[in-house]
């Protein structure tokens, strides 16, 4: 969960916003969802065997492919 002091803290509304313009490939939008979720995305790589910075190319990867392919209607109901 994000603090609200959390620099790359973002509203439900802002991060609906970008999850939408990012699944109409603004890559603005997908790079601001990469730099928000970056903390997770490092944590995650630590369990993945594979040099880090592989490990962190394939998980930023599945993330944003599946942003792309995800139904707008999954981000509006919180299913994501």
């Amino acid at each position: 969960m994000q603090e609200k002091n959390d620099p790359t803290f973002i509203s439900d509304r802002e991060l609906l916003k970008l999850l939408q313009s990012a699944k109409q490939r603004d890559t603005e939008a997908m790079l601001k969802l990469v730099e928000v979720f970056k903390t997770d995305i490092l944590r995650i790589s630590k369990f993945i065997y594979l040099p880090e910075e592989d490990a962190v190319s394939e998980i930023t990867l599945e993330f944003l492919e599946y942003v792309l392919n995800a139904e707008v209607s999954e981000f509006n109901e919180g299913e994501f």
